[in-house]
C-alpha cells in the first residue's frame, strides 16, 4: 500500500480505504480510479487472512438452503449471491442441507470457518422458522419470510404476478379469462390468485368460479384442464406456472385450437425447457431468482458492515432491485417476458 500511495501521491490511509471498498464519500472517485489502476498493474492482491486478523471478519456468507442447489432453473438464485460476494470481496460458501439435524450440522461447520453472516434460502416463497443456530449472526432469507419478523427477506412480489398476467391478457381483449392454478395451500398460489381477481375487478370483468381450477399434475391435472377449456371455453387462461401451462397447450390441440390466436396463455417461472420450446413459445412472468441472491448478499454486507455498499456495485437486473434502507421484508416486482402465445401480439 506504501508503493501504491507514492505512486499514485496520496495517502496510504486513502490506499486504504479504496482497497478494502470503504472509499465512497471518502476519496475522490478519480483518486479511487488511480489507486485502483495502479493496484492492479503493480499486481496488488489482499490477503483475506491477513485481513480477517486484522479486522476480525473472515468477509466469507454462509448460503444454506434445502432445496436451491440441486433444483436447476432456481440455480439463479446462487448465482446472483455468488455475483454479489465478488462484487463487494466475499466469499460465499453454499450448503445444501436434508433436514434438521443435518441443517444444524452444516450450520456449526460454517461457524467453524468463521462467516460473517448467513443467507438462508427457501423455495417456492415459504414462511419459516429460521433456526436458532443463525439467530446470532447476520441473516437474511431468500424467497421466504421469518415467521417471527426478526430477520429480513425478499420474495417476489406474487400478487402483483397474478395482476400482471391478467391485465396483458385484458390488454389482448379476452374477456373469459380462465385460472389454472396449484391445488397446495403455498404463499404464491394464495396471493397469484388474489392478484388475478384483482386484475379482472379493475377490468370491470366479473369473477366466474367456473373458470378456476386448482390442479397438481400428471393425468388428474390434465384432465382437470381439459374440461376446463371443453366445457368453459376461455379465451384467455392465466397459469401458476410454465409447467401448469403445457395442459393447456395439450388441451387447446386436442380442441383443435391454436394458442396465440383462438386461446391466449400466460406463465409463470419463464423456465427455459418449457417457455421456449412449446410453439408458440410461451408469454411469461420471470421469477427474480438472480435478483433475490443479488439482493440478500447487498443487505447482508449491509447489515455485517453497518453501511451500504456503494452503488457502482449493484447489478442491473431484469426486474429492480428494492431498495436496501427500506423495510426488512421486501418484495420484487417480476418482469413479463412477451413471447407469442398471447393472441395479439401486444408489447
Amino acid at each position: 500500500m506504501k508503493e501504491i500511495a507514492e505512486k499514485t501521491g496520496v495517502s496510504v490511509s486513502s490506499v486504504s480505504l479504496v482497497l478494502n471498498g470503504r472509499d465512497s464519500g471518502r476519496v475522490k472517485p478519480e483518486i479511487a480510479r488511480r489507486v485502483r489502476e495502479t493496484a492492479e498493474r503493480l499486481g496488488y492482491k489482499p490477503n483475506p487472512l491477513a485481513r480477517s486478523l486484522r479486522t476480525s471478519h473472515t468477509r466469507i456468507l454462509g448460503f444454506v438452503s434445502e432445496e436451491i442447489a440441486t433444483t436447476p432453473f432456481a440455480g439463479g438464485i446462487i448465482l446472483g449471491a455468488q455475483n454479489a460476494a465478488n462484487a463487494f470481496g466475499y466469499m460465499l460458501i453454499t450448503v445444501n442441507t436434508d433436514g434438521e439435524a443435518d441443517e444444524a450440522k452444516q450450520i456449526a461447520a460454517l461457524k467453524r470457518y468463521g462467516v460473517d453472516g448467513f443467507l438462508y434460502a427457501k423455495m417456492s416463497n415459504r414462511v419459516t422458522d429460521i433456526p436458532r443456530e443463525l439467530s446470532d449472526y447476520p441473516t437474511v432469507l431468500v424467497d421466504a419470510t421469518d415467521r417471527a419478523g426478526r430477520a429480513p427477506g425478499i420474495t417476489p412480489d406474487e400478487q402483483a404476478i397474478g395482476y400482471d398476467a391478467t391485465m396483458r391478457l385484458v390488454r389482448a381483449g379476452c374477456r373469459r379469462i380462465a385460472y389454472v392454478g396449484c391445488a397446495k395451500p403455498l404463499v404464491a398460489q394464495t396471493e397469484r390468485f388474489a392478484g388475478y381477481r384483482h386484475a379482472l375487478a379493475d377490468a370491470g370483468l366479473r369473477f366466474d368460479e367456473s373458470l378456476a381450477v386448482d390442479v397438481m399434475y400428471h393425468q388428474p391435472a390434465q384432465d382437470a384442464v381439459d374440461r376446463l377449456i371443453g366445457e368453459q371455453r376461455p379465451d384467455g387462461v392465466f397459469c401458476w406456472n410454465d409447467a401448469r401451462a403445457l395442459y393447456v397447450y395439450q388441451a387447446a390441440l386436442k380442441l383443435d385450437l391454436t394458442v396465440g390466436r383462438d386461446l391466449s396463455v400466460v406463465g409463470v417461472d419463464n423456465h427455459r425447457l418449457i417457455a421456449e420450446t412449446v410453439v408458440p413459445e410461451l408469454t411469461t412472468v420471470e421469477l427474480p431468482h438472480y435478483e433475490m441472491g443479488y439482493w440478500a448478499v447487498c443487505k447482508a454486507v449491509t447489515l455485517i458492515e453497518g453501511r451500504k455498499p456503494a452503488a457502482n456495485r449493484m447489478a442491473r437486473t431484469s426486474a429492480p432491485l428494492p431498495p436496501l434502507d427500506g423495510p426488512d421484508q421486501v418484495k420484487v416486482h417480476c418482469a413479463l417476458i412477451e413471447k407469442d402465445s398471447v393472441a395479439d401480439g401486444k408489447r
